[in-house]
């Protein structure tokens, strides 16, 4: 058997183990301590895996279950293709990586974060600024941070990711039913989530990643 570990995100140091498909075909999600921390892994054949949509969807199931495990756990999400060779390498890169995953887990603790976009109808005739503005207004009052996404389409008024703590996820549920009344004359609302926080944290370790192997 492979020794390397297929590393999805890092939480509070915790002994958690899942049944839970992951990339590679694992069947089992663990974690490897360091310290405070714990990285969330399972073992893969390779340090390269491919990017197939399959282990995409994979790995992204793994972050939701961990997310929604047993109450709900705080994860500073990987990028996908993150594997190491060994618990040894791993945990060199988590004592390497120690001071801006403990520094995200605190910004991030008992949050999750959300995706809202707001389409305009195809005959756009619109005030679009003025609901931008007040979307946005309504949206903030009830997150405690946000990140503007790209308006892919011309029919996109508003694409942006909230990070909301758990426990007011009611009230951030609230303010987009209210959105939503507000404007059901045409506009469609998408409101996606909740997700691990990924564009909330910006850790690189692309250098150690490669080191070890």
């Amino acid at each position: 058997m492979s020794d390397n570990l297929y590393t999805y995100g890092v939480i509070e140091q915790e002994d958690i183990e899942l049944e839970v498909d992951g990339v590679g075909e694992a069947e089992r999600v663990y974690t490897v301590d360091y310290r405070t921390l714990s990285a969330v892994v399972s073992d893969i054949d390779t340090t390269d895996p491919e990017r197939t949509d399959e282990d995409i969807e994979a790995h992204n199931n793994v972050l939701q279950t961990v997310l929604e495990y047993d109450g709900g756990r705080t994860i500073v999400p990987m990028s996908f293709g993150m594997a190491f060779k060994g618990a040894r390498t791993l945990k060199g890169v988590l004592r390497g990586a120690r001071r801006p995953l403990r520094s995200a887990l605190n910004d991030i603790e008992g949050t999750v974060e959300l995706g809202v976009k707001i389409i305009a109808p195809a005959e756009d005739g619109i005030p679009r600024d003025e609901i931008q503005a007040d979307v946005t207004d309504r949206l903030s009052e009830v997150s405690l941070n946000e990140t503007e996404n790209d308006l892919f389409s011309d029919r996109l008024i508003v694409n942006k990711s909230y990070l909301v703590e758990r426990e007011h996820r009611d009230d951030f549920d609230a303010a987009i039913d209210a959105i939503e009344a507000a404007y059901d004359d045409g506009l469609r609302v998408q409101y996606t989530g909740p997700w691990a926080p990924y564009n909330f944290v910006d850790i690189h370790i692309g250098a150690e990643k490669q080191g070890g192997r």
